[in-house]
């Protein structure tokens, strides 16, 4: 299971990837198998990282895949096709979907911001 208290600590202590997204508020959907977590962003700041209770709750946009697919993306050294987000979703082994307009425009922060939790995780 996820520390989501540490990934948050991890993505706000890292200086760099929080002036990559200075300018960016929204909020995602992360999937992670059965279970969707929403990303509340304000300033490239994670302010919270809820499970998300109702379908109601949503988004902007939704990046998906397996528990085993992200727990191989996390590896300190990432298998091929697991090594960075766009690999997997051009195998397949995630989805996104919804208003893709702001991923792609703060591709790189969002990249790094999934690939954070690999500091933590073995």
């Amino acid at each position: 299971m996820l520390s989501i208290e540490n990934w948050i600590n991890n993505i706000n202590s890292n200086k760099r990837l929080i002036e990559n997204g200075r300018w960016l508020n929204i909020s995602f959907t992360f999937g992670i198998g059965d279970k969707d977590y929403l990303f509340e962003i304000q300033s490239g700041n994670v302010l919270s990282i809820n499970e998300r209770e109702i379908l109601t709750q949503s988004g902007t946009f939704k990046i998906y895949g397996q528990r085993d697919s992200w727990n191989k993306h996390w590896l300190k050294v990432p298998p091929r096709d697991y090594h960075d987000i766009f690999a997997m979703l051009a195998k397949k082994i995630i989805y996104i979907d919804g208003d893709l307009t702001p991923f792609i425009q703060n591709l790189q922060y969002f990249k790094d911001l999934i690939a954070s939790n690999r500091d933590m995780y073995d």
